[in-house]
């Protein structure tokens, strides 16, 4: 079984996507509500793969993936965002995200993307 950490400042979309992932094969190992916890839990649990929104409190989802990406070149992360604008999802995949998801999604869009990366 896969393990994920989920990322996300909203309570409310980190249940959501934790109801998507263990209902399909995926263990939801870690969560948080901002990117230094992400950084800290990343480093304490080793997941498998990432969920990282980008816009949060604290530290945002870009600065966490490029901390995380320092501390393990392999990571993969997956930003979760409504903002899909180009420039956006651009940056992020500059820093070492290897896909972006845009809120709202569909399930069976997120399972698809964990699963091609995680494949690879």
């Amino acid at each position: 079984m896969k393990r994920v950490l989920v990322v996300d400042d909203a309570a409310f979309m980190r249940m959501a996507i934790k109801i998507i992932l263990n209902g399909n094969g995926f263990e939801v190992i870690g969560e948080a509500e901002n990117g230094a916890i992400a950084v800290k839990k990343y480093k304490e649990l080793k997941p498998d793969i990432v969920t990282m929104d980008i816009t949060m409190p604290e530290m945002t989802g870009l600065e966490a993936l490029k901390e995380i990406r320092e501390f393990d070149p392999e990571a993969k992360v997956i930003m979760v965002s409504s903002m899909g604008q180009g420039g956006i999802v651009r940056e992020t995949i500059m820093f070492g995200a290897k896909s972006f998801i845009v809120k709202p999604f569909k399930n069976d869009h997120v399972i698809q993307t964990l699963n091609k990366i995680l494949a690879v």
